[in-house]
């Protein structure tokens, strides 16, 4: 376990005692948390049980009301030079034949010249240095065992340690353990929208430069997603690379092989045994992967999202799946308004306040797809038909506005800390 210490401006002399969050999951809620809870007066802990930060990963979006939300924070900058500003989407058919090239933010409902998409990695390190002198990181460590009292939170860490905190907040994704000492087994809030993906990188053997290919047979797709100017040389890395997605229907969660790589690459081997186009090239390098990720495409939607004086933000409370965009912008969007919920106010009101201002926007986001009606992964021949024709006669220039979903809040100002004092 790596511990970092607590930011020096917090001595024994501090005048009055602070309010103590934990934080679990340093990926982007949390970070966006830490910041957040500390304008409003809190000391800040953050674990992760990555033994560093994360970088790398897939791109991700940041569009409407979450852009407000990295302005306030002061990272807008950073995050424009780091935008990938894909410039073209092309679809083809099972022989590998175009079926239309488009403006990406044509179907993602995105805004070109004010909504972002940059690496996962740079938005990360884009928080953490956001953050990094103000909280306390404790990499390669995680919770282990929570017990909620009256007086705060008793938290048993898998490192052995034993510590006790005003509040605790889950920010560790789909597939939460927060989420679960709270309110017991994932499947029961686990909304399956009907397929599963594999993602990895691979060599860019096809020279792709800022675009995105996307291979559809009925309930089957290969994405080759390239945001930089790479070669195919031999041992190229980093910008040379492509992204590469293997996405199908599956009749119901493959929960057999979410922590088995092996279990994962046989079904995905099996699902496109007979396919063509660079796809038997994709299987050859997911075989090799050592950046494997595969998961279901899902949801989750919970009744409440905290229970006690343990909350839940980003996708641990309502991850909307990859299919809406939305993962990240309702993350960032989360934090704020939890933390604004709590500047203040006591945690229970705070709690209430957090789902009252926050729930609506949520489920507009949330709303964006439905169960197996991913525009970008028809099931059937004839639906596959129908998305081609509408993608023929789509419009190949952006849209000069986004979804209304992506801008359904208005954050409100950054209330000033209250006077409340620990436990409270």
């Amino acid at each position: 376990m790596t511990r970092i210490d607590a930011p020096s401006g917090i001595t024994s002399a501090t005048a009055a005692p602070r309010r103590t969050a934990l934080i679990s999951g340093a990926s982007i809620a949390g970070p966006a948390l830490a910041f957040w809870l500390n304008r409003c007066g809190f000391a800040v802990t953050v674990v992760e049980k990555a033994s560093v930060l994360r970088g790398g990963g897939y791109p991700i979006d940041v569009r409407g009301t979450a852009l407000e939300v990295v302005r306030r924070m002061g990272i807008l900058p950073r995050l424009r030079d780091a935008h990938i500003d894909l410039r073209r989407l092309a679809f083809l058919d099972g022989d590998g034949g175009q079926v239309a090239a488009i403006h990406p933010h044509t179907v993602t409902g995105g805004v070109e010249g004010r909504d972002l998409e940059v690496p996962r990695g740079d938005l990360v390190g884009a928080l953490h240095a956001a953050v990094r002198d103000d909280v306390e990181f404790l990499f390669g460590d995680s919770v282990d065992t929570l017990d909620q009292s009256e007086h705060g939170v008793d938290v048993t860490f898998r490192g052995g340690g034993t510590r006790t905190f005003d509040l605790v907040f889950g920010a560790d994704g789909l597939h939460s353990r927060t989420r679960e000492f709270l309110f017991g087994p994932e499947e029961q809030f686990h909304r399956y929208l009907g397929y599963c993906f594999a993602g990895f990188t691979m060599r860019n053997t096809l020279g792709l430069s800022r675009e995105a290919l996307i291979w559809n047979t009925p309930g089957r797709a290969a994405v080759l997603y390239a945001v930089g100017d790479g070669s195919a040389e031999e041992g190229s890395t980093g910008d040379d690379g492509v992204h590469a997605f293997l996405n199908f229907a599956h009749p119901a969660p493959p929960f057999e092989a979410f922590r088995n790589p092996r279990a994962q690459r046989e079904l995905v081997g099996r699902v496109f045994a007979d396919a063509g186009w660079e796809v038997p090239g994709m299987l050859a390098a997911l075989h090799d992967a050592d950046d494997l990720f595969f998961d279901a495409v899902s949801q989750i939607r919970l009744p409440r999202w905290a229970s006690g004086r343990v909350a839940l933000v980003g996708d641990a409370a309502y991850a909307p799946s990859f299919l809406t965009g939305q993962g990240t912008s309702l993350a960032l969007v989360g934090a704020y308004m939890l933390a604004a919920s709590l500047a203040g106010r006591d945690h229970a009101a705070g709690f209430a306040a957090y789902e009252q201002r926050t729930r609506e926007f949520v489920t507009a986001n949330q709303d964006l797809v439905g169960e197996g009606d991913a525009v970008l992964f028809p099931t059937t021949t004839q639906a596959l038909a129908r998305r081609n024709d509408m993608l023929r006669n789509l419009d190949t220039m952006p849209p000069a506005q986004g979804r209304p979903a992506h801008s359904a809040l208005t954050l409100p100002a950054f209330p000033s800390p209250g006077p409340l004092s620990p436990s409270t």
